[in-house]
């Protein structure tokens, strides 16, 4: 780490930092390989510190700010800032606290709209795409020093939702992805999908993220946002198992940066309910702590070197492939709620390599350049091999 902080434009990998997509950013996320974006949505600045022990380096939205205060409470915990563009954010141009900002969330989802005679609220129809590309237009102009994060709702990857509205379509999505640069979505399979199953639907983070990279050809940068609590359903929570699937389902079909949402409003509203849930709390923890671990691995271009076979058609296992330092890393998890074996065929692979499962302490071995392993419901397998 010290030699990222002495040299910060060489990764020990060899891959150069300029290569990172931040580099076009004068204030924007680090470009620094060992950096991975995990953010934390809207949340008081006063937790920063206990978000930062957490493994989160990013947040998300503030109520009613940033103001003054904010922006110091998070200076003071080393945290960064993506925010609306007020009056008080573009006073801090200079700042380097702020790496980002942010369009109104959700703009695809019906908007609520007060009457002005009787103040009665309901929802109208979603914001126009065209005026969410026009708004970016002018955001840019304000300051291009940073980019813009563009957060979409649910109807990115679940077709059957109706919060869209009546004038909601899905073809506005090609046009809604060119009013940012960092392009994120939130879907809550688990917490908030109106099916009796919602366990079996946990597929469906990831197909957003394969939806985003149609849409935007690749050329944008892409994040999306977990669930960790029971948000609207008391009787209804991913497991720490089912989170850390939606979260390597995401990185392994390209998503960039994590966001979690960490509400709850049932039974009772908590603003923070990830820190007052100690089993989810440490899980999350974990997660996030391997993925920094990792993220000059998964910073580096992934390669076209592996191809998996599922003991069961239908329950795929995906897998990405990564080459760092002489090594090949590839990430597994498995996309359905049932068991299968992956029958895994490395590119270049030996007879007999080791390959270590990271974080399982265990190893395997490859026979005729292919090895096997076990899947349970939703399992995730991270192995290095070494070449």
């Amino acid at each position: 780490m010290k030699l990222l902080l002495l040299f910060p434009l060489l990764l020990i990998t060899g891959t150069l930092a300029a290569d990172s997509p931040y580099a076009q950013w004068k204030q924007g996320p680090p470009p620094d390989p060992s950096f991975f974006p995990i953010a934390v949505w809207l949340q008081s600045p006063s937790l920063a510190p206990r978000y930062k022990s957490a493994g989160f380096n990013i947040y998300m939205a503030l109520w009613r700010g940033p103001t003054e205060e904010q922006l110091g409470q998070l200076k003071a915990a080393g945290m960064y800032l993506i925010c609306d563009q007020n009056r008080v954010a573009l006073a801090h141009l200079d700042d380097p606290t702020i790496v980002g900002w942010m369009q109104p969330d959700e703009p695809d989802n019906a908007q609520e709209v007060r009457d002005p005679v009787t103040g009665k609220r309901s929802y109208g129809p979603p914001t126009k795409p065209e005026k969410i590309v026009a708004d970016y237009q002018k955001m840019k102009e304000r300051d291009p020093s940073r980019p813009i994060y563009l957060g979409l709702g649910q109807g990115v990857s679940f077709d059957e939702w109706k919060g869209r509205g009546s004038a909601g379509k899905p073809e506005d999505y090609p046009i809604y992805v060119q009013g940012g640069d960092i392009i994120s979505y939130d879907i809550y399979p688990v917490a908030s999908l109106p099916k009796p199953n919602p366990q079996d639907y946990l597929y469906l983070v990831p197909k957003g993220v394969d939806r985003i990279h149609a849409w935007t050809g690749g050329k944008k940068i892409q994040w999306n946002v977990i669930e960790c609590t029971h948000i609207h359903d008391a009787n209804r929570q991913a497991t720490p198992h089912q989170v850390k699937a939606e979260v390597w389902m995401s990185l392994i079909h390209g998503s960039t940066g994590i966001v979690y949402f960490v509400h709850q409003f049932v039974p009772k509203f908590d603003e923070h309910a990830l820190l007052d849930d100690p089993t989810m709390l440490a899980a999350v923890t974990g997660i996030n702590e391997q993925i920094h671990e990792l993220a000059p691995v998964l910073n580096s271009p992934t390669v076209d070197v592996v191809k998996v076979k599922s003991s069961d058609e239908k329950t795929p296992i995906d897998a990405m492939a990564k080459r760092v330092d002489g090594a090949t890393y590839v990430f597994a998890v498995g996309m359905r709620n049932a068991p299968a074996k992956g029958t895994f065929k490395i590119e270049g692979s030996k007879d007999g390599a080791s390959i270590e499962v990271i974080g399982e302490d265990r190893k395997l071995s490859s026979h005729d350049g292919a090895f096997e392993d076990d899947f349970q419901p939703y399992d995730v397998h991270l192995y290095r091999i070494a070449n």
